[in-house]
């Protein structure tokens, strides 16, 4: 399988509510993602690179490098058999102002917190990335999730700085 390489950006506003876009095309058509896309390997892109290019793309923002958060890194294996995906999980650390929109990546929405786990999301998204993004968020860790046989499991492979692996392992998300 591939090896694909991408970015995650989680843009919020003054009233915290998070910016997702509804994806016209693969991967995750038809489902709520947060902004991003992949790295353009062939110009040798970085990872904080994509993730400014990817937020121009999809929202038409420009945003500064200073205002964004490397919060995550997640490696994923056999994602629907398809590939294997390295992700940088950014957070845009200003609010930032857009009306919902359509793009030709597919629409934009802004959503309360509490309210993405009832929406159509992937299922790594729901049980492990928005569950890790909450809980390190302005934070840094690392963890990799087997998508294998459609069966996830997943680890950390290193937590916040203020967690312990021991910690990280013992408690539930």
């Amino acid at each position: 399988m591939p090896y694909k390489i991408a970015t995650l950006c989680y843009l919020f506003d003054h009233q915290g509510r998070v910016l997702l876009i509804r994806r016209l095309r693969a991967p995750n058509q038809g489902l709520y993602s947060p902004i991003g896309g992949k790295l353009d390997q062939t110009i040798g892109e970085s990872p904080t690179q994509c993730a400014l290019r990817e937020i121009s793309e999809e929202t038409g923002l420009k945003i500064e490098r200073s205002a964004l958060r490397l919060n995550g890194m997640i490696s994923e294996s056999s994602y629907e058999n398809e590939a294997h995906w390295l992700m940088f999980l950014y957070e845009v650390m200003t609010p930032v102002e857009l009306d919902g929109t359509m793009t030709v990546e597919g629409s934009l929405e802004w959503f309360e917190p509490g309210k993405i786990d009832k929406l159509e999301i992937p299922s790594t998204d729901r049980h492990i990335i928005w569950p890790l993004f909450w809980r390190y968020r302005k934070k840094f860790f690392a963890a990799h999730i087997s998508c294998e046989n459609e069966k996830l499991t997943w680890h950390l492979e290193q937590p916040a700085e203020d967690v312990s692996l021991q910690e990280a392992i013992d408690s539930d998300l």
